[in-house]
């Protein structure tokens, strides 16, 4: 009898440990960050009372229609994630477990990486005024343009500002009204020669563009498969390569003739 009562017990003894493992996964903190979507701003009009966009030295045009910016949301970068979070949103429509460092990739503190993100969205903003200039000629005149958006960091709204300088400069008309009335959101880098590059938490974003009234979205064409993913019904994906190809495919979608790319 004492052999067969022995057995379970030295079972329930050696399972000790591996439930204490499994607790401990679930509870302590994992390398990851959730995220959400986030706000959307409109750059061409005001963003907390200030116009996103206000320029000098060139005549500008009373625009239609929204372009906005998108944005994702990310839990503290001090807040730790434990297993039983990372399931949960997995399993969410509208919540994505990204890595850490993928959202956070400078520093350790907040302070550090609030500096980071303002870093790159001051690189971003001169890179699409550097990019609108060249591609509207304009980049021998006397042009200022100032950029304003409060409490988003990052280089990701780098396309959008771009159109909305063109659209706001563009005061001979000569490449039409870039939203023909409608709200148009995307997300993509610019670079100095007008390459649009690819940006993280793309379906997300497309969330916070449908939530906030838009029906086309621009996307760099890198990442047609992951904004297809989550796709809200109602939102129309437009894949982009470069900054001309954007401007062509809105005009192209604006006067309803031309051919408007689709991921």
């Amino acid at each position: 009898m004492l052999s067969r009562l022995t057995r379970p017990w030295a079972l329930a003894v050696c399972a000790l440990p591996v439930v204490a493992l499994l607790a401990t996964a679930v509870f302590a903190p994992l390398p990851f960050a959730l995220a959400q979507p986030g706000i959307t701003a409109d750059v061409l009009g005001k963003n907390k009372g200030t116009e996103v966009i206000t320029i000098e030295g060139a005549k500008t045009r009373t625009t239609t229609g929204q372009l906005r910016m998108t944005t994702i949301e990310a839990t503290n970068p001090d807040t730790r994630i434990s297993l039983g979070q990372v399931v949960d949103a997995w399993f969410s429509t509208d919540r994505a477990v990204m890595p850490h460092d993928a959202v956070y990739p400078s520093g350790d503190s907040t302070k550090e990486i609030e500096q980071h993100n303002t870093a790159q969205m001051k690189e971003s903003q001169d890179a699409a005024t550097r990019a609108a200039l060249d591609y509207l000629h304009l980049q021998d005149k006397d042009v200022k343009v100032t950029l304003k958006l409060a409490d988003v960091g990052g280089p990701s709204a780098g396309l959008m500002f771009t159109l909305g300088i063109i659209d706001k400069l563009n005061g001979d008309g000569s490449e039409g009204d870039l939203t023909g009335g409608r709200t148009i959101a995307g997300t993509g880098t610019i670079g100095d020669d007008g390459k649009v590059g690819a940006v993280g938490g793309v379906p997300l974003k497309t969330m916070a563009a449908r939530r906030d009234g838009a029906t086309v979205f621009l996307v760099p064409r890198a990442e047609c498969a992951d904004a297809r993913s989550e796709l809200p019904k109602g939102l129309r994906l437009v894949p982009v390569t470069t900054l001309k190809s954007a401007v062509s495919a809105l005009t192209a979608l604006s006067k309803g003739k031309g051919t408007v790319p689709t991921c």
